[in-house]
């Protein structure tokens, strides 16, 4: 069963510009490298939520545990951490459209 990895997370202000091209330039390319999918980006533009949330999809629950166990995993979160805060996330079974 296919699962996705929600992940949320705030933009530390003033570092915007950094934030967006480590993303553009590590953070996704390297969660592909991992096995991990993105499936949606969603930018916050009002109200009292995280900032950011992106989805990203693994073919099976056990796929998607050794990846965000794994040493590189760990260590790509804390260089997005140089970035953002308020960083949480959760994991779903996978179905279409937007999840929370």
């Amino acid at each position: 069963m296919a699962v996705k990895l929600l992940m949320t997370w705030d933009i530390i202000s003033g570092r915007e510009q950094e934030y967006f091209e480590f993303v553009v330039r590590d953070f996704l390319p390297r969660m592909q490298q991992l096995g991990l999918e993105p499936s949606d980006a969603w930018l916050t533009m009002y109200g009292n939520q995280p900032q950011i949330m992106v989805s990203a999809q693994m073919s099976s629950l056990a796929d998607l545990e050794g990846t965000i166990n794994s040493a590189e995993w760990v260590s790509l979160v804390n260089e997005l951490l140089d970035y953002v805060e308020n960083y949480s996330y959760k994991v779903v079974q996978a179905r279409a459209g937007f999840q929370t």
